[in-house]
């Protein structure tokens, strides 16, 4: 789907040429783009403000059936995820006016004191993301995504930047993977359900699957998960996906929190708060589709995703407040509050994989604390690591992603507020503040020795509105930063 194109721009045909506008600054070389910008002088509306849009029919001499313009304000604001968010809004455009095909004037990069590849990939990832349209509940379906869209280039980038377009589709159709598992309500993703779906989608990229089911589960000693699990009567299960690249020298293992639907349990949560529970599995989809993602681009590093797959339900099976159970690794958790289960499958998940597979590296990604989205809001993850190499690594790839994270504290003397009476450790702090961090200590305690990180993505795993280059519903946060991210530790 997406392209880059050289030429005449002149003779190029296609339903739409788009070009950004800078508000203070000629940001294109192109003579015959700059040529065409020289058309919207006699337009007093059109300045290049932010969100300025212009609409050019049958301009003599361009084959194109229009031109729009549209602002990007003024040069200093221009990022990569200004670029990103345009080109995302451009398409979203488009979609509306039902065109097939478009072509995106790319700007140059020396005149926006940015690297030619950020710009590029910034883009492609804008307009591959905001082509996106989930209407598989819709019997009406109003738009179709843009067929092809291609980006206008000089011939030498487009021969040194040819392989990028396609990197760009593998990571991004997994993001659109991760968003769609998202969104899907939970009556049709029991975690059976979601595990043979996750399973099927990376048996056709030939990684190793294992699924666990209740039975062995129980057998081989997973009692957080079952105690979760025990109030639905929709089974659990863990899915455990394996990339094996043979010349790999690291292996890196991600552990995603996979609630399909999470009601509190016996803590039932209060109205208002449960509606969107659907997606409190969008750490498990982020691991899943970083997994598919890497096997296509063929990485070389060992990648281990662990994905515990529960629906946590009051009954009167349903764990209790104050029950006990011994975790994975023998540590004794009493439940203190049954809405707190993330820690508890997630627990059992980095132990599993820590005794397994000995990774040099565990991260894990959960929607675990509403007291993140407290702290940080609705865009930014939290991320919690004694790692500062790990740490700044991480917040490197949320720059680049644009899938922001915030590194937050982990302070010892927090770690009184997990004391229990009667067990080794309680699953929920004695203190109502601090959330974030008391369930990021929680999980720290099962780590043993390895470098580790928890991203805790509660506010940025799903939108109730549509934003610039993604539809209401998951947002499949975590997938583009985590492929960057095993690039840089590879």
């Amino acid at each position: 789907m997406l392209n880059l194109k050289t030429g005449d721009i002149s003779g190029l045909k296609t339903d739409a040429v788009i070009i950004p506008v800078c508000e203070d600054s000629e940001i294109h070389d192109g003579s015959d783009v700059v040529s065409l910008i020289d058309h919207t002088r006699r337009a007093k509306e059109f300045k290049g403000a932010k969100d300025d849009e212009l609409i050019l029919f049958d301009i003599h001499g361009i084959k194109a059936s229009r031109v729009i313009f549209l602002g990007l304000g003024k040069i200093k604001n221009i990022d990569s995820e200004s670029l990103r968010a345009f080109c995302g809004k451009a398409v979203k455009k488009c979609i509306r006016k039902k065109l097939d095909e478009v072509l995106i004037v790319a700007p140059s990069a020396e005149k926006l004191n940015s690297d030619i590849r950020i710009v590029l990939e910034s883009m492609m990832e804008g307009a591959f993301l905001g082509n996106h349209i989930f209407d598989k509940y819709k019997n009406e379906r109003k738009s179709s995504p843009i067929k092809k869209i291609e980006f206008f280039v000089d011939p030498d980038i487009s021969k040194i930047f040819s392989e990028l377009p396609g990197r760009v589709e593998i990571v991004c159709s997994s993001t659109i993977l991760a968003r769609e598992w998202v969104s899907i309500p939970s009556n049709d993703k029991t975690p059976e359900q979601l595990a043979k779906e996750m399973a099927a989608s990376a048996g056709k990229v030939n990684l190793k699957i294992s699924v666990f089911d209740e039975q062995k589960l129980k057998r081989l000693g997973f009692s957080a998960i079952i105690a979760v699990a025990s109030g639905s009567s929709n089974k659990p299960r863990l899915l455990i996906l394996k990339y094996s690249p043979k010349k790999a020298k690291k292996t890196i293992a991600l552990v995603g929190k996979g609630v399909t639907f999470d009601s509190g349990g016996i803590n039932l949560k209060p109205p208002g708060s449960l509606e969107d529970m659907k997606m409190d599995m969008s750490g498990a989809a982020a691991v899943a589709a970083t997994l598919i993602s890497a096997a296509k681009m063929k990485l070389m590093v060992g990648i281990i995703g662990a994905i515990p797959i529960v629906e946590n339900m009051p009954s009167g099976d349903a764990a209790r407040p104050g029950d006990i159970v011994a975790g994975y690794n023998g540590k004794t958790i009493e439940i203190n509050n049954t809405d707190a289960e993330g820690r508890l499958i997630l627990a059992d998940a980095i132990s599993y994989v820590i005794k397994e597979y000995n990774p040099d590296i565990l991260i894990d990604v959960a929607t675990l604390t509403g007291a993140c989205v407290v702290a940080l809001g609705e865009k930014i993850a939290g991320l919690f690591s004694p790692d500062d190499e790990l740490a700044e690594k991480i917040i490197q790839s949320a720059k680049k992603t644009g899938e922001r994270c915030w590194r937050m504290p982990l302070p010892e003397d927090y770690r009184e507020l997990l004391k229990s009476e009667f067990a080794d450790i309680s699953n929920m702090s004695s203190s109502k503040w601090g959330g974030a961090i008391t369930a990021a200590l929680f999980l720290s305690e099962f780590i043993e020795d390895k470098r580790w990180a928890h991203i805790d993505i509660a506010g940025p795993a799903y939108t109730k509105k549509e934003t610039d280059y993604c539809g209401a519903g998951g947002t499949g946060f975590g997938v583009r930063l985590l492929c960057d991210l095993i690039q840089k530790l590879q």
